[in-house]
């Protein structure tokens, strides 16, 4: 693959899960002005938690899709790969075949010239 560092599905959650940040900074700045309104934490635990958590959640679920897109590439190399294969076969049996049919059709001719 050219270089390119192939990521297992398990490096690429634990990757994906924690280089992900949106979520977490979008429910704190929610979470302050609501913390301060009720003068409470609650929030900011609420809010910060539900954050992360879609983080990774979001996060793993990319990775997922990305895992799954390149198993369908690998499958779908194989499997033009197979049939690559077979259509060699297939030519190297038809003539083979040919070759069968022209070496009875010289020996009928022989034979029947010999009697």
């Amino acid at each position: 693959m050219g270089g390119q560092e192939v990521k297992q599905l398990e490096d690429c959650t634990v990757a994906n899960a924690l280089g992900t940040w949106v979520f977490s900074v979008a429910g704190a700045l929610l979470a302050i002005p609501v913390g301060i309104k009720r003068k409470s934490l609650g929030p900011l635990v609420f809010f910060g938690t539900t954050g992360t958590m879609l983080d990774i959640i979001m996060g793993i679920t990319q990775c997922e899709r990305e895992h799954a897109e390149r198993q369908a590439k690998l499958s779908e190399a194989q499997s033009s790969a197979t049939n690559a294969s077979f259509s060699e076969t297939g030519a190297e049996l038809s003539s083979l075949s040919e070759t069968r049919a022209e070496y009875s059709s010289f020996s009928e001719t022989g034979s029947e010239s010999s009697t």
